[in-house]
């Protein structure tokens, strides 16, 4: 299993960031390769990505999210086994850290090679810089989720 962390400063207020994370269909937005993200319920999404020519559709549960600290996930279906947790944290009034910490378990061999060279660190690198980008232009979020999910 590979660990990727990438953190990125945001200049809106921590509120706006963590809000528009929340709103995981808009993730394809700014994640290269995400095709589509359905929100099922408050912890369940359903995934559909292509990263290399491979489709692959899996399932995460949220099993921990704190409003304005962080949102930690796992996958609990399909061909990706990954689980990670994003970070929210407040630098000032106008500014945000956002932190994204995963452990990916690379499956087939084009993804295992992937690995190998760097490719998925380098995805989450500018996942995170295009995260940046996009909250940044639009200035508020486009929507949020406030609930709170309780690890156990």
């Amino acid at each position: 299993m590979s660990t990727v962390k990438e953190a990125v400063e945001v200049e809106v207020p921590v509120r706006i960031a963590y809000n528009q994370w929340t709103q995981f269909e808009e993730f394809p937005n700014f994640m290269e390769g995400v095709e589509e993200v359905t929100q099922v319920d408050d912890r369940h999404n359903h995934w559909t990505t292509k990263i290399g020519g491979v489709r692959r559709e899996f399932d995460t549960e949220i099993v921990d999210q704190l409003p304005d600290e962080r949102i930690t996930w796992r996958t609990t279906s399909g061909d990706t086994q990954q689980k990670g947790t994003v970070h929210f944290q407040r630098v000032d009034d106008t500014h945000t850290r956002v932190e994204l910490v995963m452990d990916v378990e690379p499956t087939g061999a084009a993804e295992k090679a992937a690995d190998m060279l760097g490719t998925i660190d380098r995805r989450v690198k500018g996942d995170m810089r295009r995260f940046k980008d996009f909250i940044e232009h639009r200035g508020s979020e486009s929507g949020a989720w406030r609930g709170r999910i309780k690890p156990g």
